[in-house]
């Protein structure tokens, strides 16, 4: 951890070997946000909540998280004990 804007948290990142397959949307993500393209950066967010799931240290699941891995090794997420709003109601 690198430090926390709340309500988000920074750190760096080693990726593994099973990452790669992740990295495109994480890039499409983080060009999104860039480009202030919301539509496109929610839909990045909801494929990446379908496909991940995030845990605490004690391995329990969190119910709810937002998670930007960025292409220069840093990363930020921010989570919550219930689910988030509906992103598309």
């Amino acid at each position: 951890m690198t430090g926390a804007d709340m309500p988000w948290t920074h750190a760096e990142v080693e990726t593994l070997p099973g990452f790669e397959e992740f990295r495109p949307l994480f890039s499409e993500q983080e060009r999104a946000a860039d480009e202030e393209d919301w539509e496109r950066a929610d839909a990045c967010y909801i494929q990446i909540r379908s496909a991940l799931t995030l845990t605490f240290p004690d391995g329990g699941p969190v119910a709810e998280f937002m998670l930007h891995i960025h292409d220069d090794g840093t990363a930020g997420w921010r989570w919550h004990d219930e689910p988030f709003a509906a992103v598309n109601p």
